[in-house]
């Protein structure tokens, strides 16, 4: 089956329209089919995204791939001085 991704501000979109139509009367089930998501995807949705704007979606993706590119420089960082180190010491 083929998988398909979502922009952040793409599942923001469909969530709050699946609360206009679940708020219209259509069934939870209905919704899901009509955005032609499971249920399982629109709970781990919600979880992560409800209640959050699309410019807050944006930032959010900002500062995780921020997040990950320093988490890479403070590894290869202490590689480096732990290289260093042994350096220092003569056991190389």
């Amino acid at each position: 089956m083929v998988r398909k991704r979502y922009t952040p501000e793409q599942i923001i979109t469909m969530l709050r329209e699946a609360e206009v139509l679940h708020s219209q009367g259509f069934k939870m089930a209905d919704v899901y089919r009509k955005l032609g998501i499971s249920a399982q995807t629109y709970c781990r949705w919600r979880k992560e995204y409800g209640g959050m704007r699309v410019d807050q979606a944006k930032r959010l993706k900002e500062l995780e791939k921020e997040n990950a590119r320093l988490k890479k420089l403070v590894a290869e960082l202490s590689l480096e001085n732990d290289i260093l180190k042994e350096v220092n010491r003569g056991n190389f």
